[in-house]
């Protein structure tokens, strides 16, 4: 259970008194990020198979894998459970990136986005036994040129097996190979907080 630090949010929060917050993610990040708000909640996990319709494009796609995940846990909820899932994928030239296999593939992924401008995608699923609210943002990236030696060094000493496109914009790469973004940052890192804590002021 994750623990916040006292909070000054005040009434901020009133609708979520008795409730019970379940994040099912494995993301460090998304933990880190959710911990932001000042929310108690647990982390809840499962394997769900993250397959889509292959005509789904942009947002279409991070909404249907938060969606795909939630059903997994919804026989678990109970009353007073509210359950967030969440997906993010990397989009460029008409196509997705989503996590790497192995070294070969995550330096040809991070081969694709070097120079260039690309979109991320997180789509959100908030769930309880009464209600589902789906929401989604776009961050624009634009990376900067990275010579091979420099993309290998990272993929090489960042493991990054575990996140979309194969890069962190918290990371090594993100420090050295982002030249700037449009809009949220923490979109990029794989949850976007600002209209996750609009929607749950509300849920």
């Amino acid at each position: 259970m994750k623990k916040p630090k006292a909070s000054h949010l005040g009434g901020m929060f009133e609708n979520l008194q008795n409730k019970r917050i379940k994040l099912a993610s494995k993301s460090p990040r998304r933990q880190q990020l959710l911990s932001g708000l000042e929310l108690t909640f647990e982390v809840w996990s499962k394997e769900v198979d993250e397959t889509y319709p292959e005509h789904l494009e942009r947002e279409e796609i991070p909404l249907y894998l938060a969606s795909k995940k939630a059903d997994a846990f919804r026989s678990e909820l109970t009353e007073g459970d509210i359950l967030i899932t969440a997906d993010t994928i990397v989009w460029i030239d008409g196509q997705v990136l989503n996590k790497p296999a192995d070294r070969s593939e995550a330096i040809h992924m991070i081969s694709i986005l070097n120079g260039k401008t690309h979109d991320v995608y997180t789509g959100v699923s908030i769930v309880s036994l009464e209600k589902t609210e789906l929401l989604w943002d776009r961050t624009r990236v634009h990376f900067s040129l990275l010579d091979e030696g420099e993309i290998a060094h990272y993929v090489d000493n960042y493991s990054p097996y575990d996140k979309a496109g194969s890069y962190g914009a918290q990371d090594w790469i993100g420090l050295v190979g982002i030249d700037r973004l449009e809009g949220s940052y923490f979109n990029v890192m794989g949850l976007p907080v600002n209209k996750v804590f609009q929607a749950l002021k509300n849920f």
